[in-house]
């Protein structure tokens, strides 16, 4: 498992268009994930523990965004032979489990993150209501445990100062975990 941490936000980066097969048995577009705010676009998955350890959070986070109008969409990009967890059957599950009201899709060919530039999970991309971006950090100071319940919530202060300005933080923390394990690298 090797860490890795995000790059610096390229402000103003827009948002790339996708279709993908979620785990409610539809296709999802981009422009089907949009929020009238903004979108929040996050590379997760099944395995990984800095994903585990924020899995609620980010449940109650995406909840609270989509209430400021801004939407969420969660794709897994990670090549499921390597890390059955990743499966699609057990991205079902796990939305199921974890109660994501957020398109769960699945990434097979790996070209949306390779596109989005995404390098790890969890991978945070929030975008405005032009589809522009205006974050790329970490949720908060949860690492492979999560963080202590009072700890600030950059993602969600963040995307609420979008919700309501159209920009981001300029000061952002980088998210932080395991890299994505493309179908090309041992």
């Amino acid at each position: 498992m090797v860490s890795l941490q995000t790059p610096v936000c390229d402000f103003g980066l827009p948002a790339i268009d996708f279709n993908l097969p979620g785990v409610d048995g539809k296709n999802w577009t981009l422009a089907d994930c949009a929020g009238e705010k903004g979108l929040l676009v996050m590379f997760i998955c099944n395995h990984c523990p800095y994903v585990k350890a924020i899995r609620d959070r980010i449940v109650r986070d995406t909840r609270e965004l989509k209430a400021l109008g801004i939407n969420s969409v969660a794709i897994m990009s990670n090549d499921p032979a390597l890390y059955e967890e990743d499966s699609f059957e057990n991205m079902q599950k796990i939305s199921a489990e974890y109660g994501f009201d957020f398109p769960y899709l699945l990434d097979e060919s790996q070209q949306v993150a390779r596109a989005y530039g995404a390098v790890c999970t969890p991978d945070f991309f929030g975008y405005n209501a032009d589809l522009k971006l205006q974050y790329r950090g970490r949720l908060d100071a949860s690492r492979k445990e999560s963080a202590a319940e009072d700890v600030r919530r950059d993602l969600f202060e963040a995307m609420k100062q979008v919700a309501q300005t159209g920009h981001g933080p300029e000061d952002q923390i980088p998210s932080m975990g395991c890299s994505i394990k493309w179908k090309d690298e041992e």
